[in-house]
Parts: C-alpha cells; sequence; structure tokens
C-alpha cells in the first residue's frame, strides 16, 4: 500500500469516527431533552443524581424509593408513577 493510499483511509476513517461521535452527542442531548427528574421512584443505589446530605451523586441512594434522589423517565409520567411508597413527584419528597 502506497503512502497516498494509507492517508486517504485514514482521513476516510476519522472522518467516520467524528460523524458517529457528533450523531451519539446529538441522540444523547435530545433524549435527556425527553425526560424529566422524577424523585421517589428510584431503587437503592439506581438513582440519577441528588440523594441528599453524605452521597456523591449517581448511584448513592440509601433505600427504595428515597424521597431525595431523583430518575430521568420520559417526561410527563413522573406523577403518574406508583411506587409502595407512593407516587413519583417533580420536586423532593420529605420523608
Amino acid at each position: 500500500m502506497n503512502r497516498r493510499h494509507s492517508l486517504a483511509l485514514a482521513a476516510a476513517a476519522l472522518t467516520a469516527f467524528a460523524s458517529v461521535a457528533a450523531s451519539a452527542e446529538e441522540k444523547s442531548s435530545s433524549s435527556k431533552a425527553d425526560k424529566e427528574r422524577c424523585y421517589g421512584v428510584a431503587e437503592a443505589g439506581k438513582n440519577d443524581c441528588a440523594a441528599g446530605p453524605g452521597t456523591s451523586c449517581a448511584g448513592t441512594s440509601k433505600v427504595d424509593h428515597q424521597g431525595n434522589a431523583w430518575k430521568y423517565v420520559p417526561k410527563g409520567t413522573c406523577t403518574s408513577i406508583k411506587t409502595p411508597a407512593g407516587m413519583g413527584s417533580l420536586s423532593p419528597i420529605k420523608s
């Protein structure tokens, strides 16, 4: 394989990689826009964030349906999610 052919292949590979990366970034930001934070619905250790003092964020809730821990859910569905502890909430639930 000559040098010119190798450079052309490398350029094509980089272009393909950049395209896939841009597509993935676009997809993740649009999917995040279709979601809302829902408090009190996450299982222990399965929250996306906000689990109160002494926690570092995602995956740190200590109990199922912890009121100050949220999980992303499809927009418009949070308050209709029923758990053994009650309904999901768009704001933290006081325990």
